[in-house]
């Protein structure tokens, strides 16, 4: 199926926020393309088309924005989509890890039963930054028994270079060099 806007220019709808959440960060800012429906359908329709060939039965999304990035593109796919979320936000049983922050530690857990040993589950989130929590979200999703065959991402921030902390293909939209 052909793209409904192959001409629009997603970094159009991409908003760079400066000093936010602190001095010196500059936020890139998905709500405007959420807003935006015609940039938001390409933006899913051409994340489909990278994710289609690595053959997933399963997406998984990082909390929070990870959610709004991979549940659309499930249903898009037709495939279950699970959640990867901060502690004790998950009902019944759960598995987690743990990782190393820049300044401390964080957690990130899914619950028990989320996937099958064996099952194709790509992983999504808004942005790669670091590639912290991605390589965490992985590392859980192995954990679990899933194959991960790839992850993907609306933006990569490549000045940061996350995708050197990831063992996989990584699919991004945007890039953002500086």
């Amino acid at each position: 199926m052909p793209e409904t806007h192959p001409d629009l220019d997603l970094r159009d709808h991409i908003r760079g926020i400066p000093d936010f959440p602190k001095p010196g960060i500059l936020f890139y800012d998905i709500s405007t393309l959420l807003r935006h429906g015609p940039a938001w359908r390409a933006a899913m329709e051409r994340l489909a088309s990278m994710i289609r060939p690595y053959k997933p039965d399963m997406l998984a999304g990082i909390e929070s924005r990870g959610f709004l990035v991979a549940a659309p593109l499930a249903l898009e796919l037709g495939l279950g989509f699970v959640m990867l979320r901060k502690p004790r936000k998950l009902p019944g049983e759960t598995i987690g890890l743990d990782y190393a922050l820049e300044y401390g530690t964080d957690r990130i857990e899914m619950q028990a039963d989320a996937v099958k040993p064996g099952q194709r589950v790509v992983l999504l989130d808004d942005l790669l930054a670091t590639g912290g929590t991605m390589a965490a979200a992985i590392g859980l999703l192995r954990q679990a028994g899933a194959e991960v065959p790839a992850v993907a991402a609306l933006i990569e921030l490549t000045f940061l270079n996350g995708r050197d902390r990831l063992d996989l293909p990584c699919e991004t939209l945007l890039r953002y060099d500086e």
